[in-house]
This record gives structure tokens, sequence and C-alpha cells, in this order.
């Protein structure tokens, strides 16, 4: 194998369009890059992305692979999901986390593998394992299992195993850890200031339980940790003692490491994306992911080529993450399995699947106060949603805070609809008040209030008026710390259907709600 195609081996790529990018092709062929990264910007039907995945294969079969391309995705599920129409929709980390049962978290995993597998994604990038300890963190949140960090491994370790029983790769991410942030790594470096041992007792708890439980691969984190790194604003991601230091020499890791994408502005703003990809290769990964720019990519390979030209990176190291590569993929699928595979299974996105699915969110969505009074049939009801202002950037920007509007008309014959753009709340706290006078019943859903004051005020401002007020935190459950006057408060933890829907049976009094809360919110 020439040198550059060994160097990319290291390399995952993604691209635009539901259709193979002549620009992968090249990539393929030119450079037999490791792997594709899937968005939302490539996803259609379930046979169109079995069509995309199928053509994906045969192209790298035409180029002389030795072993099928890795496809990966971030179906994290909840709020960072990228399958749509067709498929079944999976509760996320946190909600999982509040339904007490880590068997929900494999049973979700298995399902989730499966309609990867059967579409022709073969590596799943999650679990989330971070643990998220700061509830102004802007980019985990609702992705984490909850706060404590021997709950977040023992429900990431099944969910891990139940992708790997359906013969998907998984990957562990953010090491070594983003669970205490508050700023987005897609925005800017965060820093996180905790001292070794502090990381030993928390962070890393759910890595070294998941490492030891048989895990695939392991993303890192851009971010900054002065404890384990000495070169100033050096992320973790570029840090050889964070990755081989203590990854791979201490934690024992022999899997792949992979990098988060070098496109995100902690690195892109700092040492640069082709820069960042040769500064990662030495820190000792063994994959980089360049996800969007095609002339980037392909910069990033050459420039790697030229470092280990240049002795600056040993062509043994790379010899080796190709070894760890291939063998991750062999352990999962084969060419055999790959041709064999037509058409799209009628598991995927079955009534099975949805119901299954269904009762974890009984079991998950969360009444954290009940006063009692239930929505009446002859109540006249309004419904206040704020338009979806994402809060990640990592969010998958076609899903909408709408749904919840259909779903509670489902049940109750009387609701009005009232939508406010999150900008626009300081204009509406004036004339809210005389809005609620007409209704009987008021549902207000909010989006992460908790970092808004604004929001805030309005939700408390239609408390004051004494209607009965139900107040549905769905995304940051600590929203429910803001409105203890509330008749009833609830936690959904996403945006999903059948969140919304499982929340509209309660809220008139249809079904009953399992879920404890797994964050700290007073």
């Amino acid at each position: 194998m020439s040198l550059k195609k060994k160097v990319g081996r290291l390399l995952i790529a993604g691209f635009k369009g539901i259709i193979m990018s002549d620009e992968i092709k090249f990539l393929i062929h030119e450079y037999h890059i490791s792997g594709i990264i899937l968005f939302g910007r490539n996803i259609g039907t379930p046979k169109e992305i079995l069509d995309l995945t199928q053509s994906l294969q045969r192209e790298a079969k035409a180029a002389g692979y030795s072993s099928p391309l890795l496809i990966c995705i971030d179906q994290e599920n909840g709020v960072v999901r990228r399958l749509g129409e067709g498929t079944t929709i999976i509760p996320g980390a946190m909600l999982l986390g509040a339904t007490d049962n880590p068997q929900h978290a494999y049973a979700a995993g298995v399902i989730t593998g499966k309609e990867l597998k059967a579409l022709g994604i073969n590596w799943n990038l999650a679990p989330v394992v971070d643990v998220n300890n700061n509830p102004k963190n802007p980019v985990i949140g609702v992705r984490s299992f909850g706060e404590d960090q021997y709950k977040v491994a023992e429900f990431a370790k099944q969910s891990m195993l139940g992708m790997q029983k359906a013969k998907v790769m998984t990957t562990l991410k953010h090491f070594p850890g983003h669970g205490d942030t508050s700023v987005d790594s897609h925005l800017d470096l965060p820093i996180i200031n905790h001292d070794l041992q502090r990381l030993h007792e928390v962070e890393l708890v759910p890595f070294k339980e998941c490492i030891a439980a048989g895990a695939d691969a392991i993303m890192t984190a851009h971010v900054y940790f002065p404890a384990l790194e000495t070169e100033e604003n050096t992320p973790a991601t570029l840090s050889r003692s964070v990755i081989t230091n203590l990854l791979r020499e201490e934690l024992k890791f022999a899997g792949v490491i992979t990098t988060d994408c070098m496109e995100m502005d902690a690195i892109a703003k700092g040492i640069g994306t082709v820069n960042g990809a040769v500064k990662a290769i030495q820190a000792g990964v063994d994959l980089v992911m360049v996800s969007h720019i095609h002339s980037l990519q392909e910069q990033s390979i050459l420039k790697i080529v030229e470092a280990v030209e240049n002795g600056e990176i040993s062509e043994k190291q790379i010899d080796e993450s190709i070894s760890r590569i291939e063998n991750m993929i062999n352990n999962y699928t084969n060419w055999t399995e790959i041709e064999v595979t037509k058409l799209v299974p009628p598991y995927v996105g079955s009534g099975e699947h949805k119901n299954a699915m269904r009762e974890i969110y009984l079991d998950g969505v969360t009444v954290v106060q009940d006063n009692g009074k239930a929505i009446q049939k002859d109540e006249k009801v309004l419904l206040i949603y704020p338009t979806n202002q994402y809060a990640m950037m990592v969010e998958d920007k076609r899903y909408s805070t709408i749904e919840m509007a259909d779903q509670l008309k489902k049940v109750h014959s009387f609701v009005d609809v009232m939508e406010i753009n999150p900008s626009s709340y300081d204009e509406e706290i004036t004339t809210i008040a005389n809005v609620v006078q007409s209704y009987d019943h008021i549902v207000v859903l909010t989006l992460s209030a908790i970092q808004q004051t604004v929001q805030e005020q309005f939700v408390n401002e239609i408390i004051k008026t004494g209607k009965l007020v139900d107040v549905v935190a769905i995304r940051s459950p600590y929203d429910v710390s803001l409105f203890t006057l509330a008749n009833r408060l609830i936690c959904t933890y996403e945006f999903t259907k059948p969140a919304f829907e499982v929340v509209s049976q309660y809220l008139v009094g249809n079904v009953q709600l399992n879920g404890k809360l797994p964050v700290t919110t007073s």
C-alpha cells in the first residue's frame, strides 16, 4: 500500500447529499479513506439510506479495499439523532437515565443497532459517557445519562452492549470528559480545571467501566485539561499526555481512538484543521474526522504524509493504527454480509419497535410536581410553545417543537396554540396575562429556560395569574427549579413525538409516568 493510501486510512470524511458525491468517490479511490460520516443532510427514506450505503461500499470494493468502509453516524437518540422518516424514534440518554433501569438502555441500544445495521450503517458515534455535572453545560446536557458517574457508567455500558449485540460498532465520547463545561467546543475551546484525582473519581469512571466491558472506539474531546497537559490551551485531542499516556498506557485502551470533527472552532480557530490533523496523529489518535469541507479532507491527508516523510510521524505508528481500525471493522462486518443485503427489513420502524420504546418513554418522562389537577374534558386549554432554538450545534435541524400541539389535540377537544419565538419573550410578557384570561388550563413548554432569564420571567408571569399552569421542560430538566408554583412540572428531556405523545396522555389523566430525575435541580 502506498504511503498516501496508508495515511488515507486514518481519515473519516463527510459530504452533502443523499447520493455519493464525486469528492467522496475521489477520496475512496485515491486515498482509501477508512470511512464516511453521515449527517441529516445525507438521510432520506430508509431505502434511500440503504442505497447510499451500498453504493459507498460497492465503490470501496471496486477501489480494492480489503475490508468494508466504516459508515458512521451520530445516532445518540433524543436531541441528537440523524435517522428520520420510516425509522423508530428511540429515547435519548437522559430520558433513559430517568427510567432508573439500565436494561432499558440495553433494549434501546439493541433496537438502535438493529435499525442502523439494516440501513448499512455499521458504526455509531455513541454512547455519550460524559457526566453532566454542570447545569449550564451548553453542549452535553440531556445527551448525558445523568450527573452520577456510576449511574452514567452502568447505563452507558448497557447501551454499548446493546448496540454491539446488534453487530454495530460503538464509540465512547468525549474523552476524558465534556460534562463540566460551560462552553460549546463547536464554538470555542472549553477548559476544565479539575485536578487528576477528581478526574479519576468522576469524569473517567464511565470510560474505565466501558473499556473493561469491551469498548470498540473512543472519541476525544476538544477540551483543555491543565491537570493533564502542560502546554497551554492544547485540547485533549491534540495532547499526547492525554491520548497516549493516559488513555493508551494508563487506562490500557487497545481499541480505536478517533477525534471529534476537526472543523469545530475549538480546533479550526486555534491550530487549524489541517495542522490539527497532524498534531492529533502525533498525540496518538488513529482516526481523524473532517466532516464537511473536501479541500480540508485532502489537505489533512497530504499534510500527514508530509509529516511521515519528514520523520515527524513514524510509518510504524500508521501501520499500528491501520491494524486497530481493520480489526474493529472485521469484528463487525464483512463483504459477504454487505453483498447479501438488498432490502430494508420490515422491523425498521416497525410497530413492535415503537411499542417497546413507548414503554421506555412511560418509564422515563418525569413528573417532578403534581398537584392533582389534570385537564378536564370541558376545559379550554392554551398550549404555549417556543419555536425551536437549537442549543447545540450538533442537534439536527429537521425536528420541531410544534409536534406537541398535534399530540395534545389528539387527546383534548379544546386546545388553542400560541407559538413564541424565544427572541420575543420580552415583548410577550406585557400582554400574556390578558391572553390567558379566557382559558381554564395553560400548558407551557420550556426550552432551556435555565439559560434564558426572559423565558423564566415569561412563564412565571403566567403562573402569577392564578390559572392552572402545567410546565413541561422539553430539553433541560433544570428548568423545573424555576417554576415551583406551577400546577404540574414535567420533564420530557427531548422534543420527540413519542415523548410528546405520552406527556399529552398524562396531562389529560390517561396514563401514569414513572420517571425519576437523573440530575439535581434544587
